[in-house]
């Protein structure tokens, strides 16, 4: 009886996913079925386990990471940033998309949201490519993709999460993103180079940038690109925890605000605003979730699926290839981390019980969700960016293909070669 009302619930929850019902309403009302039909657990648990769910001192890194990168928009830091990328890479094939890819991979290190980096980016670089004779599908394209190093450099929000639900150093977690995330970003150049000759998209500038403008331009950019050095250097000398390291970046922001002399009274009051919303509708998904993983923990859905598994599957690479397969489809009907709170109790256990580094495997499951998180029919990036730029969803997902073959590539190679997630973890721990 029990089970059929934990696939009843999980029935409503996918239906009204589809439905393109909010994510949070979608997982409670799931909840709400199992709670209603199981007259052994007493209602008033679901609104314990929802505020049981945010009532993690890890998960208060995530206001203050969004409320530093809210602040470091507002302080001018985006345009001192962008100046610098464009200094580095202006004088290769495709320049202004060049320097949408490594834009990205920098503010990715500052602003902890791959939603707010394609927004930003939608803004302030695809029109200037479309001046330029770039396609609007390619600009929308790239800016999408980029936007995925996000979550993956240091201090991402996805790590966040993964390491408060996992109970998983936050701290390494941070350090084994910079592998992955440089991965994804020479190899998102490489193939914009590659079309971009194709297409004959020319660079910014003929030639490389001289000595004295590089040095200017890296003197322009030296203090915000300073936080993620700031951050992980303070989390692995000890300084502060993760979570400090948080309010210690909205501090660094705030003071860049007064040096750059570019962030008023007004725009701090709309940065708070910013933080809340953003930080409200990501706290009602982490606890809408949290009551329905405890609903899957409760009838022992984890043990179950580990137990089967490992009974029936004898390689972990084999295993890993499953979950990549399953996480892929599964980001692309349900926002990612919704996903993550709900899969992450089940899918980390098995993961363990085949001997796979932790770390490893949060790196796959954080690039499988960013991977979702592009693709169609509900990916969340490629709806804010095509929002923006106003292209046309068909004409996104076929001028994405090369895309999708690359991002495939470089989880394969995350998959079987774990150095990319534990060198650095390995080397500095």
């Amino acid at each position: 009886m029990e089970i059929s009302v934990v696939g009843l619930s999980a029935l409503v929850l996918l239906l009204l996913l589809f439905l393109k019902v909010p994510v949070f309403v979608s997982v409670l009302a799931g909840s709400l079925i199992y709670f209603i039909n199981t007259p052994s657990v007493p209602p008033q648990i679901i609104a314990q386990r929802v505020i049981a769910g945010i009532e993690s001192i890890p998960l208060l890194a995530i206001p203050f990471f969004v409320a530093a990168g809210v602040f470091m928009n507002y302080s001018g830091v985006s345009k001192r940033v962008m100046q610098f990328a464009e200094a580095i890479t202006g004088h290769m094939s495709g320049g202004l998309a060049q320097v949408n890819v490594l834009l990205s991979a920098l503010m990715g290190g500052l602003s902890g949201s791959n939603l707010a980096d394609a927004a930003m980016q939608s803004k302030m670089l695809v029109p200037e490519m479309v001046k330029k004779g770039y396609s609007n599908e390619f600009s929308s394209v790239v800016t999408a993709t980029s936007a995925m190093v996000t979550p993956l450099i240091p201090p991402g929000i996805a790590m966040i999460l993964y390491g408060s639900i996992a109970n998983v150093s936050i701290g390494r977690l941070f350090i084994a993103g910079i592998g992955p995330g440089v991965l994804l970003t020479i190899s998102l150049m490489m193939l914009v180079s590659f079309l971009s000759k194709r297409r004959g998209y020319k660079p910014v500038r003929e030639k490389m940038i001289a000595g004295n403008e590089l040095t200017k331009a890296i003197g322009v950019a030296v203090l915000p690109l300073m936080l993620p050095v700031i951050i992980i250097g303070g989390i692995r000398l000890g300084i502060f925890t993760p979570t400090e390291a948080g309010s210690v970046a909205i501090v660094y922001a705030l003071m860049l605000g007064v040096v750059y002399r570019e962030m008023n009274l007004r725009d701090f009051l709309k940065g708070l605003k910013e933080t809340i919303t953003s930080t409200a509708s990501i706290m009602i998904i982490v606890g809408a979730a949290s009551a329905f993983a405890w609903i899957l923990t409760r009838e022992r859905v984890p043990q179950t699926i580990t137990e089967f598994i490992v009974s029936n599957v004898d390689n972990k690479y084999l295993f890993l290839m499953m979950v990549n397969v399953f996480l892929i489809a599964v980001g692309m009907f349900i926002e990612g981390n919704a996903a993550m709170i709900v899969l992450v109790p089940l899918l980390a256990p098995v993961a363990a019980a085949y001997g796979i580094h932790e770390i490893h495997f949060a790196m796959v499951f954080i690039f499988n969700m960013a991977i979702g998180a592009l693709s169609p029919p509900m990916g969340t990036l490629m709806f804010v960016t095509c929002g923006i730029t106003r292209c046309r969803i068909s004409d996104f997902i076929r001028e994405a293909v090369p895309f999708y073959i690359l991002l495939l590539t470089c989880l394969m190679l995350l998959t079987f070669f774990p150095i990319f997630s534990l060198g650095l973890v390995n080397l500095i721990y």
